[in-house]
């Protein structure tokens, strides 16, 4: 049997960190981080197949948590989440590597597919 592709999932909401976990937990192995800190403690010990992460978050923000995660590493796909996103913010996620990027409230059947076709493309 083939192991479950690993996500991190970075949201500083404890209520949607941990719907996320328990919607895509059936289909990937998903680990969770409540800050930039957090996550990016977590990235220096391990790798990911993919990140779900905040754009509005206390301390560093998506944005910086993305640019300095890129640091460690630079290929791992990134999808932005937010609920106050704007075009500007998209566009700067977008040149620091994200992927996607994603407006709160989204439906299970969105997340999953995006998910899926990053990681189809990737692997």
């Amino acid at each position: 049997m083939k192991p479950k592709n690993s996500v991190l999932v970075v949201d500083d909401e404890f209520g949607v960190r941990e719907s996320l976990k328990m919607i895509l937990k059936s289909y990937y192995e998903i680990h969770t981080a409540a800050d930039g800190e957090e996550a990016l403690g977590i990235l220096k010990e391990r790798k990911f197949d993919l990140i779900t992460l905040d754009l509005n978050m206390p301390g560093l923000s998506g944005i910086e948590t993305l640019r300095e995660l890129r640091k460690i590493d630079d290929e791992v796909p990134v999808i932005m989440i937010t609920g106050y996103g704007t075009q500007k913010d998209e566009k700067e996620s977008l040149k620091y590597g994200a992927r996607d990027f994603i407006c709160k409230p989204f439906n299970i059947s969105q997340i999953i597919s995006v998910i899926d076709r990053i990681l189809g493309e990737r692997f």
